[in-house]
């Protein structure tokens, strides 16, 4: 017997059963609560790098994304990181 289908979004609905959740439906394991930061608090912690590190250039990048990582997952530094090892 076929059983029609009906698309939603990304769900498909067969009958009762379906075959995957909505988008957005629950929270990704591991996000940090709250809102996340913009990139002006990124951009203030990447300068805060900058100058810790003692004006040195050619570390932009890196610094930025060290803020970004200090950032969104503050979490992880407490914990040691996700490749702790111990």
């Amino acid at each position: 017997m076929i059983v029609p289908t009906k698309i939603i979004g990304r769900e498909t609905v067969k009958g009762e059963k379906t075959s995957a959740p909505k988008a957005g439906a629950s929270k990704t394991a591991g996000a940090a609560a709250g809102p996340a930061p913009t990139d002006g608090e990124i951009a203030k912690q990447a300068y805060e790098l900058y100058l810790a590190r003692g004006d040195e250039i050619g570390h932009a990048g890196e610094d930025w994304a060290q803020a970004e990582s200090e950032r969104r997952w503050p979490d992880r530094l407490r914990r040691g990181g996700p490749n702790r090892r111990g």
